[in-house]
């Protein structure tokens, strides 16, 4: 058992850390005996973390860029989503056991691209949420995490894409249609998920894709929400909020930002940014980017 000196001099054991990999994603679990372990903090990455606890705790305190977000305790089977491309501390303070997933954005939105979706994904940052299809991957990785040395790749990565399946969908927005009748075929979905993308912040005509899919408008409309689970229009403006997520993260001011993403001005976009999201663009940044970004004077 490792040991590590406590702040009053005295020895004491250091949670049991586990990992295994499978390709760029990253398993770890995480579990201690102990009440008021040390404090962690997690490293940075390009990467979404994904915690799913296997054990109810009942005290723990979560820090991002030095705020304290989280003060209290969590079910057994309950998830967070975490962007790791800030900076976490957590502190618990009564036994815990959890296995956590780190997923490159990368991954992410190339599992996507694999399945014929090649919207921009980013998961919903989500804390305490019960999801019991990632308890049960999570546990069906324990004997993997327990001998990583001998564990199955093919078995590591057929879980991960069930996990990748799951998130993408019920956090992600990704449409995965169970009927094919009446949907786009795979080079029409192809087309044009690329070609909105490809328009995301330039004018264009509904029409003329439809034309370059070989449909009529209106079918082109009625197949296209059966493949995507919404409109043309519904999918281009969750794609231009991703895109103005991503350009909250940088340097540029906000009204860049709406001008960049192919809105008529900062006020277009803030309406339509607060109706899917309920955060101003401003609010959206200061929460995201605590440190590093220069916030617009008059950002609201």
């Amino acid at each position: 058992m490792d040991l590590h000196e406590g702040l009053n001099g005295s020895y004491r054991p250091s949670p049991i850390v586990k990992s295994v990999a499978s390709g760029d994603i990253i398993v770890t679990r995480t579990y201690s005996d102990r009440f008021d372990a040390d404090s962690a903090v997690i490293p940075r990455s390009e990467a979404f973390g994904v915690t799913v606890q296997l054990r109810d705790f009942y005290s723990q305190r979560m820090w991002r860029g030095g705020e304290l977000v989280h003060d209290g305790g969590g079910a057994k089977a309950s998830l967070a989503i975490t962007d790791l491309r800030d900076q976490w501390q957590c502190h618990s303070l009564s036994p815990f056991d959890n296995v956590r997933f780190q997923i490159p954005f990368a991954r992410l939105r190339a599992f996507a691209e694999e399945a014929g979706r090649s919207e921009l994904v980013a998961l919903s940052c989500v804390s305490g949420r019960i999801d019991p299809v990632m308890h049960g991957l999570a546990q069906a990785l324990l004997p993997s995490l327990d001998n990583p040395e001998q564990a199955n790749p093919l078995f590591l990565e057929q879980i991960n894409l069930a996990m990748l399946a799951h998130l993408s969908q019920t956090y992600g927005g990704l449409h995965f249609p169970v009927d094919k009748k009446g949907t786009l075929a795979p080079w029409q979905e192809r087309l044009a998920t690329e070609f909105l993308a490809a328009h995301f912040n330039k004018p264009f005509s509904i029409g003329d894709l439809a034309s370059r899919c070989e449909l009529s408008r209106s079918y082109f409309n009625k197949a296209f929400k059966e493949s995507f689970g919404r409109t043309p229009s519904k999918w281009l403006t969750e794609y231009r909020v991703a895109r103005v997520k991503e350009l909250l993260l940088q340097d540029l001011s906000i009204a860049e930002v709406a001008i960049n993403c192919g809105f008529a001005d900062q006020s277009h976009m803030t309406r339509v940014f607060t109706s899917l999201t309920g955060d101003t663009p401003a609010r959206f940044r200061r929460k995201n980017r605590p440190f590093g970004v220069v916030l617009d004077p008059l950002g609201v």
